[in-house]
C-alpha cells in the first residue's frame, strides 16, 4: 500500500523525539500491512504512547493526524 500524509501530520512526525518517531512509523507500518481492515471513513491506531488517525482509499493509506502523549 502507498502512504500519504497531510502536511500537518508530517510536521508532527518529524517534530517528535526519536523513540516516538519510531512508534508512529511502526503504527503506519501495521496499518499498511493489514490487508483485511478497510477504513472508508476515519480510523485510528494506538501504540503505547502515540496514535494516528487515517483513512484507506483503495490502495492508499492517508494519514490525517499523528500525536504522542509524552
Amino acid at each position: 500500500m502507498k502512504v500519504e500524509m497531510i502536511q500537518r501530520a508530517a510536521n508532527v512526525l518529524f517534530d517528535v523525539p526519536d523513540e516516538m518517531h519510531e512508534e508512529i512509523v511502526m503504527l503506519i507500518s501495521a496499518v499498511t500491512g493489514d490487508a483485511e481492515t478497510r477504513a472508508p471513513d476515519l480510523a485510528a491506531a494506538f501504540g503505547e504512547w502515540c496514535w494516528l488517525v487515517y483513512t484507506i482509499r483503495g490502495d492508499v493509506v492517508e494519514v490525517l493526524d499523528v500525536g504522542c502523549a509524552r
